[in-house]
């Protein structure tokens, strides 16, 4: 190490970072002490102070009181100082989403992450705000519940620019079509025709069904339903299945709804399929409405296991979402993205039907 010519310090620098370089210190690895090295090289803790300061503000130190010196790669330095993941959703205090977002922040907090949260309102608007709002500042990874995912993607920029530099996402609940990003969802198919055979075994050959059509949650469920009463050999009437949009949920799901049960009593459904919990709640009001009692004159099936589920008097038989596991597996493998390049398959949840007390056998 001796060369006279060099500064004691700036000598040390090039031999700890062969050290470095070479593996023999990995990223995260505890560094041997001041006086370990001052013993080891023969200099005064000055110098290595002085080095240590050098390799620390080129990003290949990091010291942490009480604990020691670590090595670190500076080429992952950025991202490190980052630490702060954005979640977007269409809601975030309403439904089923406090728990979405809650299971993701406790993982991440975990690791060492902050945590940006915006809700686009279920709007294309919002979501390009969201976006831009995100993208506009450092940022580590993104976990994304697309909006109004069937009515494809508008805001397909922003999510090329995050390809572009270089920041993972993922996605929840959905993923638009175009693009290639892991993705956390529900069967959604696969529960609607649970839904709709769970009934039809029992009795209830006309059934009609409820489905938001503006997000491709609600397109699965709908074509779940209809190839169960495809296999059973029962026909759907036009009449039996209502679609809506995101601005039609609050009025136009009830209002057919009360059509439907103002049928005369051999004519009118004997059981709904809703495409969540929220609109079947709803839709036990219309029933109320109508004078009609749950499930002794009108059986309901709601969808995501929500709290709404057991909030009211009759406790609504319903198929499961995984809502805190998805968020904290979301979390984990974003971060596994951000930190050590992985690569992840789609995760498709198999949603279960709970049975309550929202249902009867018909005779």
């Amino acid at each position: 190490m001796e060369n006279r010519k060099i500064p004691k310090y700036m000598q040390l620098k090039r031999e700890l970072l062969t050290w470095l370089q070479s593996g023999r210190l990995q990223p995260g690895q505890q560094f041997p002490s001041e006086n370990e090295i001052a013993e080891q090289f023969g200099l005064s803790r000055q110098t290595v102070r002085q080095t240590f300061g050098e390799l620390e503000k080129d990003g290949w130190l990091e010291r942490i009181q009480g604990k020691g010196t670590f090595a670190r790669n500076p080429q992952r330095r950025e991202s490190e100082q980052v630490k702060t993941i954005g979640i977007i959703t269409t809601y975030i205090s309403d439904y089923i989403f406090p728990h979405i977002v809650r299971g993701a922040e406790a993982e991440l907090r975990s690791r060492g992450y902050r945590l940006l949260l915006s809700s686009t309102d279920n709007t294309k608007e919002k979501e390009m705000e969201s976006l831009q709002l995100m993208t506009s500042q450092p940022l580590s990874g993104l976990i994304i519940e697309p909006t109004r995912s069937a009515e494809g993607n508008p805001n397909l920029r922003f999510f090329l620019d995050l390809q572009a530099k270089g920041i993972p996402y993922l996605m929840i609940n959905e993923k638009y079509r175009e693009l290639e990003c892991p993705c956390l969802k529900v069967n959604d198919e696969s529960g609607g025709y649970k839904a709709a055979s769970y009934l039809l075994e029992r009795g209830h050959d006309s059934i009609a069904g409820f489905f938001k059509r503006d997000d491709l949650q609600g397109v699965g469920r709908l074509k779940g339903f209809l190839a169960a009463h495809k296999d059973y050999g029962v026909p759907v009437g036009s009449s039996r299945v209502i679609t809506y949009t995101t601005e039609q949920k609050n009025d136009l799901p009830f209002q057919e709804a009360l059509k439907l049960l103002g049928s005369p009593q051999g004519e009118r459904p004997t059981a709904f399929v809703c495409y969540n919990d929220e609109l079947a709640v709803m839709l036990m009001e219309a029933a109320a409405q109508c004078g009609l009692r749950v499930p002794e004159d009108l059986s309901l099936i709601g969808f995501d296991d929500s709290s709404l589920a057991v909030a009211s008097g009759t406790k609504l038989t319903t198929l499961t979402h995984p809502k805190t596991e998805m968020g904290e597996t979301a979390a984990r493998q974003l971060v596994g993205m951000i930190e050590d390049g992985a690569e992840y398959e789609d995760v498709l949840y198999e949603p279960e039907l709970i049975e309550r007390d929202s249902v009867i056998t018909r005779k």
